[in-house]
């Protein structure tokens, strides 16, 4: 009776020290060998199930898949082992390349009779292949992949289009299970990709400011070494880009720009003594950014039940700020998606279509600026949208691909460090 015990705690001592071993042997290998010959080793252990040149590491590999637990531990293991390779060769311009590399050995374990070994470890490879933390590993690999072309502006499906957008790569790329390693990684990436579309979109508006004072001025345009062309750093055509910026950073009610508008309502809301009253404040917010047609229909009565059914017992208690980010919160579940078992988003394609892009994702905006801790939040509701229609074609959802644009544009112009002051004092983009 007492040596059950004594026995599963040896066990899972044992299988604990394989488990490091195995993580300091590729610590090693990928800090000491070239990346060619750690990616050797690498499919030689995981993919071919040949083992590889430590025989201890091997056999431990060996114990920890025979293990009781194998099944649901081995996903854990193995996303650690990928991530250790990545966070290393992430680190260097050189090495990126290898990143894709790695992600693309999993085409190798799809043909269950390319290898005649068919090992416990592989079997449990391809299990992995089917997870979402694989499909994590494959945006990352896209990402980098993009990085090093320069562009995916020539991609077919939605999912190779996440380098462009960073706000997604909290949910996208990382998971409840990520390393603090992993999670530095994208933090890096993410704000190395932030800065870049950030500097693009300065020099794109500094460029068409330049046109159009010349063409003002009544000047013959320049040599073009003079004023150098700057591509539209978007997916959006120039006359969209030229429309939403002069939505998301001039007047848009009542002669005020988003931010002057979220101002307001934060100076008003100080001042409101009950969470119902709140509510009602929000409803007005939000109705104002709707045109007349569409605010008097289902819309209408949806939203204002939607308050009506928020923490109506809160109602007489001053607003606190839990309960104005819960219902903020809400209110995005209402207006885009709820969560990805729960995928109805008919709500954000009727804004759409009846507000256009532009305008729904403004309204988001204005969520957002009011109540800044839940840009989140709306993050997150995106990543649900793109990981939903992943592997659809750009053609099959234009609705999707304009609104990540223009997501892309609100969050760097409000929240970013983008230098949109040329704009401010032109009419370059009328």
């Amino acid at each position: 009776m007492n040596s059950s015990p004594m026995l599963t705690n040896s066990h899972f001592q044992k299988q604990s020290t394989d488990e490091q071993g195995l993580y300091d042997y590729l610590l090693r290998l990928v800090q000491n060998e070239a990346p060619a010959q750690t990616l050797d080793e690498f499919r030689s252990l995981f993919f071919e199930g040949r083992g590889c040149r430590n025989y201890e590491v091997f056999i431990g590999l060996e114990r920890l898949v025979k293990a009781k637990n194998a099944d649901r531990n081995f996903d854990y293991i193995f996303n650690r082992c990928c991530h250790i390779l990545i966070n290393h060769w992430q680190m260097n311009p050189q090495t990126q390349r290898e990143i894709p590399k790695l992600v693309a050995l999993f085409d190798t374990v799809r043909d269950s009779a390319q290898y005649g070994n068919q090992s416990r470890v592989r079997q449990l490879v391809r299990n992995f292949s089917q997870t979402e933390q694989y499909n994590k590993l494959k945006r990352i690999a896209t990402v980098i992949s993009d990085k090093q072309a320069g562009s995916s502006t020539q991609s077919t499906s939605v999912g190779t289009l996440i380098n462009r957008y960073p706000y997604l790569y909290d949910y996208c790329l990382m998971g409840d299970d990520s390393s603090q390693e992993h999670r530095q990684t994208v933090r890096r990436i993410k704000a190395q990709n932030e800065r870049r579309f950030e500097l693009n979109l300065s020099r794109y508006v500094t460029y068409k400011v330049r046109l159009a004072q010349t063409a003002r001025s009544g000047l013959i345009l320049p040599d073009p070494e003079v004023i150098r062309a700057v591509k539209n750093p978007t997916l959006l055509s120039d006359k969209e880009l030229n429309k939403s910026l002069k939505h998301f950073v001039g007047p848009v009610e009542s002669g005020q720009s988003y931010k002057a508008l979220s101002q307001s309502f934060n100076n008003h809301i100080v001042h409101t003594q009950t969470f119902g009253a709140f509510k009602d404040d929000l409803y007005d917010y939000i109705l104002n950014s709707l045109e007349g047609k569409y605010r008097q229909g289902q819309f209408n009565k949806k939203l204002f039940q939607l308050f009506q059914n928020t923490y109506p017992e809160c109602n007489h208690q001053a607003p606190s700020e839990f309960l104005m980010m819960r219902t903020s919160s809400q209110l995005l579940n209402f207006l885009i998606v709820e969560g990805p078992q729960q995928l109805d988003h008919y709500v954000f394609i009727d804004m759409i279509t009846n507000l256009g892009v532009t305008k729904t994702v403004g309204l988001l905006l204005k969520i957002v600026l009011f109540c800044k801790k839940v840009k989140p939040y709306l993050e997150k509701r995106f990543s649900i949208l793109f990981n939903h229609y992943e592997s659809s074609s750009r053609e099959g959802v234009p609705w999707l691909v304009k609104s990540l644009e223009n997501m892309q544009l609100a969050f760097s112009i409000h929240f970013g460090r983008v230098d949109l002051s040329g704009l401010q004092q032109s009419k370059a983009m009328a």
